[in-house]
């Protein structure tokens, strides 16, 4: 066991070095504006995967915190004037408070009972953000939302600056949530998910344990909705739509669920999917359920975990078994639900 964990540890390290570095230099040859719209997105799937691969739960609704971070920080950052680490911080606390309530009402529930509910109560926000005209701007959304100034000296609305601003804070929030998934609190609720009615046994409070994951993964949402108005200077409906529900889905699946690392490449893939495939117009959402359908069929654990299985095949092959490439005990929700 201890062995395991020594390398897991150096694992989550690698990978944590891997990202920076890599993040540091892709400016080199990727459009900032592009990296920075896919590190929304990644901490979006990530903050569902959280929820997913720890506590087992499939939600369909986590639109209502994206959507809900991306107006609050918006509304804030051009009506209030605040500074944009006060924003995405108020962003934060909001989509905590909803997550505490909804949650609530959603913990208790499993499979596909969850699932709906949680898609109920996304469109709930999404009525209300449609309706709720004078603080959302309805069908226009609020635009122009200025960038404003970190800690009210360094100019965001240079995208040098916002962009190292938009990797530190996915750095550090990446980190926070290693710290989750290895921590005791992590173990228990992996208890949970492979057998609820054992932890019960052992003394867990099994749904205070699920409320907790699912607050942390609202709150990680609402933060991802106010970096992505941050970068795209806009708040709109679509933050808040069913189809925003389903991205960190399909991200996740395409990725896996093995590691944090499986979400980042699955919003890699889409929205360089977005990105470049954009002059097909509607055809965007048939290829990108092709691909899905595909992945899902071809590498059920996720396109990281089939990589990370190539490497251990190859080393076998050459005599070497590396010992820093960690596997994580994960059961695949993916792999479960085919």
């Amino acid at each position: 066991m201890k062995e395991t964990n020594m390398r897991n540890t150096i694992y989550e390290h690698r990978t944590f070095l891997l990202l920076a570095i890599l993040l540091i230099l892709a400016p080199i040859v990727l459009y900032p504006l592009f990296v920075m719209k896919f590190i929304s997105y990644a901490l979006f799937a990530m903050a569902f995967a959280l929820l997913l691969r720890y506590a087992g739960l499939m939600a369909f609704g986590h639109a209502a915190y994206f959507g809900l971070g991306s107006y609050v920080s918006g509304y804030a950052l051009k009506y209030f004037h605040i500074s944009p680490e006060v924003a995405i911080l108020l962003a934060l606390v909001c989509c905590s408070a909803l997550g505490v309530f909804f949650g609530a009402l959603v913990v208790r529930k499993q499979g596909i009972v969850f699932a709906l509910t949680t898609l109920a109560l996304s469109q709930m926000v999404y009525f209300i953000s449609l309706q709720w005209t004078s603080v959302t701007g309805g069908e226009d959304g609020i635009q122009a939302v200025p960038r404003g100034y970190l800690l009210g000296l360094i100019d965001l609305g240079n995208d040098t600056n916002l962009y190292y601003f938009v990797i530190a804070l996915f750095l550090a929030i990446f980190l926070f949530l290693q710290r989750v998934t290895t921590s005791p609190f992590g173990n228990a609720l992996r208890a949970v998910r492979d057998n609820e009615q054992r932890a019960i046994s052992l003394g867990y409070q099994t749904h205070r344990l699920k409320l907790i994951v699912y607050v942390i993964s609202a709150a990680m949402s609402g933060a991802a909705g106010g970096v992505k108005v941050l970068v795209m200077q806009v708040a709109t409906l679509a933050d808040v739509h069913l189809n925003m529900s389903i991205e960190p889905v399909i991200m996740t699946l395409l990725g896996g669920i093995g590691t944090l690392l499986g979400p980042i490449v699955g919003a890699l893939i889409v929205t360089s999917m977005e990105n470049y495939l954009a002059g097909l117009g509607a055809w965007v959402v048939f290829f990108k359920g092709l691909i899905l359908v595909a992945c899902v069929m071809l590498f059920r654990d996720g396109i990281v975990e089939f990589v990370g299985q190539l490497i251990r095949y190859f080393s076998r092959r050459a005599g070497f078994e590396p010992k820093t490439i960690a596997r994580y005990e994960v059961k695949s929700e993916s792999a479960e639900m085919g």
